[in-house]
């Protein structure tokens, strides 16, 4: 199922690109932006996991700089019967977490300075956990792929803006001025709904895998909590709003009308549904 939605990921950005290089340019327009579109593609699949560990400045932890992580991370990996993945540190203080990666051979999981002091053992075991069910139901690769696509539209849309100010886009050269303001307008919004169509779905996913993995979901509840308020008193200051919907909870949160469009389903749903879960299992026990 994750392989047909990232075919259909990958055609949906190749059609919108060759769309919008035909508003902007005409013919010549749509042939280049299919280009830009194979390559964007192929980055995508390939590099990334690299781009975006890059972006927000992660370092590799090795087991010798932090043994209780790695022995979590480890144990976790067993028992998802996955390949343990590269471990990273983002050195901010806002506490957050994601895992990247084309496929649970190649993934790797990053955590923010600030969660390691927010959170006790059993609530980061939690978050790990939840990490490593992105990784386990193949779902890094579609983040990845989605984080692509939505750099790709804002790009287009301020490459649009700046056409529209600088006077560019003239029918004399095929291109469309009305074309270019509706892309600047509409890009953006296209953007968040292609995150928001993808991320939330995954988010409740990943919460009820890891769960399972920890055994602990009130745990996970309890660390969601506290990454709530932690995202909200201490914001992501350099997230980028192409990978927002990568971490675990909204980086963003706190930047104006970004919460509005949020791309992760809200708190309180998450921890109810981990409650619930929670109640089962205690059940079923």
């Amino acid at each position: 199922m994750n392989l047909l939605k990232t075919t259909l990921l990958m055609s949906a950005m190749t059609l919108l690109l060759v769309w919008v290089g035909n508003m902007l340019a005409g013919p010549r327009g749509a042939w280049l932006f299919l280009v830009i579109a194979g390559v964007m593609n192929f980055a995508a699949y390939w590099f990334s996991d690299k781009a975006v560990l890059a972006l927000y400045r992660a370092q590799p932890v090795s087991a010798a700089h932090a043994p209780a992580l790695h022995a979590v991370v480890q144990r976790l990996s067993e028992r998802a019967e996955i390949p343990m993945p590269r471990l990273y540190m983002i050195p901010n203080d806002s506490p957050n977490a994601f895992a990247t990666g084309r496929d649970p051979q190649h993934a790797a999981v990053a955590v923010t300075a600030g969660i390691l002091r927010l959170l006790n053992q059993e609530e980061l075991e939690g978050v790990l956990a939840h990490e490593l069910g992105h990784v386990k139901n193949r779902d890094t690769l579609i983040s990845s792929i989605v984080a692509t696509m939505a750099g790709a539209i804002t790009l287009l849309s301020r490459t649009a803006m700046w056409g529209v100010f600088l006077g560019g886009g003239g029918r004399d050269r095929g291109g469309n001025p009305i074309a270019m303001l509706l892309v600047m307008i509409l890009a953006p919004i296209a953007a968040v709904i292609v995150q928001l169509a993808i991320s939330r779905s995954r988010e409740f996913a990943a919460d009820r895998t890891g769960a399972s993995l920890s055994g602990k979901p009130l745990a996970l509840a309890s660390a969601l909590r506290k990454l709530e308020r932690g995202a909200a008193s201490v914001p992501f200051r350099s997230a980028n709003e192409a990978t927002a919907h990568q971490f675990i909870v909204n980086p963003l949160r706190g930047k104006g009308m970004s919460s509005l469009f949020s791309t992760h389903p809200s708190t309180a749903d998450r921890v109810a549904r981990l409650e619930r879960m929670a109640a089962s299992m205690s059940v079923a026990a």
